[in-house]
């Protein structure tokens, strides 16, 4: 290989690696959910801690580190909507970019 080619190749993954990390960035932010008096985070730990228990309230930590009773079934709905949403966007958006590489 030449040094052009390899200069090429070397801004096309870091351009690549650069617009994933954009993407994540720009999705990050959407998975926060303000339900019930606290601040949560929709992902697969507090998805599964909601999934695994069968008490219709409980007490969790928010993401201000503040303990909330929540009712168990709501807050895991709305939190698995937002997750669902979010990751088909997302995975649109990334395979959109993975056919551009």
């Amino acid at each position: 290989m030449d040094t052009k080619t390899l200069i090429a190749d070397a801004k096309a993954r870091f351009n690549h690696n650069s617009a994933k990390a954009q993407l994540k960035d720009k999705y990050d932010g959407k998975f926060i959910v303000a339900d019930q008096g606290g601040l949560w985070k929709a992902n697969l730990e507090i998805i599964t801690i909601l999934s695994s228990y069968d008490e219709d309230d409980i007490i969790l930590i928010d993401n201000f580190d503040n303990p909330v009773k929540v009712n168990r079934i709501e807050l895991l709905t709305k939190l698995k909507i937002t997750y669902k949403s979010v990751m088909e966007t997302w995975y649109t958006e990334w395979k959109e970019i993975e056919s551009n590489r």
